[in-house]
Parts: C-alpha cells; sequence; structure tokens
C-alpha cells in the first residue's frame, strides 16, 4: 500500500478489484492494458523492486492485511490519532507499506525529539569497534579533565561510565521527568557548557521510599536524563578527533545511504547527541533494520554484533513492561493474546522506531503532537490496533 501520490512505489493490488467492460477485453486491448499496468505498477504481488536502498513488496505478501492498514489510514486522516506526519511497515528486510500524511513527503526531515538519542549509542558502538574507546566501561572524566574542579565533588563521580550514560542510571542527580530535579534537560539549556554542567550535579541519594540500585532490577537506578547522552557527544568527538556529525556520516549515515541530514548543536558547538537530530523516515527505518539484522545493512557490517547484543540488553527498568538497554528502549506489548517484545527509539509527541524482532517487523511512526497529552499512548493505540493487528503472526505464516 505505497501510494503513488507519495512515492513510485505501489502494490499491484490497486488494479485486483477493477471491473473492464466487454469490449476492452479483445486481445489487443488487454495487451495494451498489460502495457499501461506495467508502466504504471513497478511492483505486483510476490515481487520486489528497489527504493532508496530498500526492498519494496506488497503487504499481503510479507503476510499484512493491506485493508487493516487502509482502515488505518482513515482513522488517521480523520484526526483519531492527531497530528501523525508519516507510518513505515517493514516486514522481513522489505518495505511494504510507505503513507505521508503532512506535506512534507518522502523527502521530509522528521524531528523526532529523543527518539535520535538511540543513533548516540550506535555512533558510541562504532567508536568501541574501531577501538577509538575502550569499551562502555570507560570513566566519563578520563574524557573531560579539563572540566575540573567540579562542584559537589565526590570520589563516585570518578567512576562513572560511558555504560552509565547509555542505560540513564549513573548516580548524578538527573531526572527530566522530576521539574524538581538539579539536572532537568530545561536547566541544561540555559548555561553554555553541558557537559560541565551534567558533571557539576550532586550525587542522587535514595531515601527509604525509593529503590536503591543494589535492589533494583539489574543493579541500576533508572531515571531519564538528556544531560548524560548530550555529554557523550563530547566525549565522542574529543575520542574519535572528529566531529560528531563527520564521525556520524562517516561511520554510519553513509554505509546506509543516508545523506539528509539536519544536526542541532549545543552552545559550545558539539552536535546536540540528546536528540534533535532529523532524519527522512526512510532513514530511520534503515537504522531499526539495521539492528534487526544484528549490525548488518544489505551484506556490509557496519556495527559488530557483540555490540547489537550488548545494547538491546536489559541493563536497568524504566517501568512496568519495559527495560531499558544502550538507549533503546526495551518494551513488551501485549496485542490480542500475544505478548509481542520490541526495541525501540522514542520521543516525544509519540515518535517513535520500533522493531518486533520475533516478527521480523519495523515500524515508523512520526507525528508533531508534541504538546498532545499522552501522546506515547496515542502512537501505541495506533500500533496495537492498527498495524500490530494487520500483521499476521509470522509463525503462523
Amino acid at each position: 500500500m505505497l501510494h503513488f501520490d507519495k512515492t513510485p512505489a505501489a502494490s499491484g493490488e490497486y488494479w485486483k478489484d477493477m471491473r473492464l467492460p466487454a469490449q476492452f477485453l479483445s486481445g489487443r486491448a488487454i495487451s495494451m492494458l498489460s502495457l499501461v499496468f506495467a508502466l504504471l505498477t513497478p511492483l505486483v504481488v510476490g515481487q520486489t523492486a528497489d527504493l532508496d536502498g530498500l526492498s519494496v513488496v506488497a503487504p499481503s505478501s510479507v503476510g499484512i492485511s493491506a485493508e487493516r492498514l487502509g482502515q488505518m489510514e482513515q482513522a488517521i486522516k480523520a484526526g483519531d490519532f492527531q497530528a501523525v506526519t508519516s507510518v513505515l511497515v517493514a516486514r522481513h528486510g522489505k518495505l511494504a507499506y510507505e503513507h505521508y500524511f503532512d506535506s512534507d513527503g518522502v523527502d521530509g526531515l522528521r524531528n523526532t525529539r529523543s527518539a535520535t538519542k538511540t543513533i548516540t549509542g550506535m555512533l558510541i558502538g562504532a567508536a568501541i569497534d574501531r577501538r577509538l574507546i575502550p569499551s562502555a566501561d570507560a570513566r566519563v572524566l578520563d574524557y573531560l579533565q579539563d572540566k575540573l574542579p567540579l562542584e559537589n565533588p565526590d570520589p563516585r563521580k570518578s567512576k562513572i561510565t560511558i555504560e552509565d550514560f547509555l542505560t540513564m542510571s549513573s548516580l548524578l542527580e538527573c531526572d527530566d521527568q522530576n521539574s524538581f530535579s538539579r539536572g532537568n534537560e530545561e536547566r541544561m539549556y540555559l548555561v553554555e557548557d553541558w557537559a560541565k554542567f551534567t558533571l557539576n550535579l550532586p550525587i542522587r541519594g535514595f531515601p527509604d521510599w525509593t529503590t536503591k540500585p543494589k535492589d533494583s532490577p539489574y543493579g541500576r537506578s533508572w531515571s531519564y536524563c538528556t544531560a548524560g547522552p548530550a555529554t557523550l557527544g563530547v566525549i565522542l568527538e574529543r575520542a574519535v578527533h572528529q566531529s560528531v556529525p563527520e564521525f556520524s556520516r562517516e561511520a554510519l549515515f553513509a554505509p546506509l545511504g543516508i545523506t539528509s541530514v539536519k544536526w542541532q548543536f549545543q552552545p559550545l558547538g558539539t552536535a546536540m547527541t540528546g536528540g534533535g537530530l532529523e532524519l527522512r523516515s526512510r532513514d530511520l527505518l534503515k537504522l531499526g533494520q539495521l539492528y534487526l539484522d544484528g549490525g548488518v545493512w544489505n551484506g556490509h557490517r557496519i556495527l559488530s554484533a557483540e555490540w547489537v547484543e550488548k545494547s538491546l540488553r536489559p541493563h536497568a527498568n524504566a517501568r512496568e513492561d519495559t527495560d531499558y538497554g544502550y538507549l533503546w528502549w526495551l518494551q513488551t506489548f501485549h496485542s490480542h493474546a500475544r505478548s509481542l517484545r520490541s526495541y525501540g527509539m522514542y520521543g516525544t509527541g509519540g515518535n517513535k522506531v520500533l522493531v518486533f524482532p520475533d516478527e521480523a517487523l519495523v515500524v515508523v511512526i512520526t507525528t508533531t503532537n508534541y504538546r498532545i497529552q499522552g501522546a506515547s499512548a496515542l502512537t501505541d493505540k495506533l500500533l496495537n490496533e492498527y498495524i500490530l493487528e494487520a500483521a499476521v503472526p509470522a509463525n503462523a505464516q
């Protein structure tokens, strides 16, 4: 169900229910119609076409109901999900559905906010794969000695690792979901040096009514902290001796055929690795597919299998049914008596790139629902009621 009005790919099912008048049934007419259909319909059921480095198929060929996706389109256009801007679905590495609901279309750059935090984890992995960073256990202060001395000095600060920032579980008092937190991102945006802001934070306290790290799942106490991933950008530049945009282009984007990129920048010039990177929806899908395929894209290894596995391993518990990896959300969805594990890139407004490994499914949903209360739940509803319902279970195909 890729649409002629937005993309050159099409399913071929547009024509299956057409009824032709008798005068069109002559041999010559049928030949002419066949030629026309071949020209207008580059993709028919069971065949694949190449689109922007992606193989494209009809939904039905990979066990996805085109009818249910059509119903989803009508619900989105009716405003049931506020301002959804694009939906893409791939299965078995093939793009089966793509539709844009705004005027930007296929080449629109999507500001998925914090969904692109996950890309920071990918870049750290690329640096470790190249031995430019020894491991995720490398200590943060080893790269930031020029930020000393620090406010709120504490010997535990010297033990904070890159992994602590990747898993949102450093001991620094930083919680974007708590307006009283000293590390709340809104306070960071007011100052010039975001890395020093992060390191100056006090050590978090754990009163009796809170769960201490040693008593928490995976031995870590999780709190959502944009300052950590933002600081990882500074560390990355110092480790690889390149700017974040340069290194990302060389190590990740160019191998994936991603050329349209728009970074935001911190006041001191480092790219904002805590979110706000703008990419096309197709390119977001490529990133999800890269991890589904264990770090390989079109037969070429881009990230090590070891890094992908570590990234998708649970390291902290974020909430019920949701663990946290290396800047990946590890959520279990419940759809029609099925429990489906996933890993995803999440951002404000319900922007999500989701991978369902057991279903070989990658889903991109972009929105501009930034100020809509419950936007994330709204995206989950769209996913559960339409996309997951449209996808026949992999073991039943």
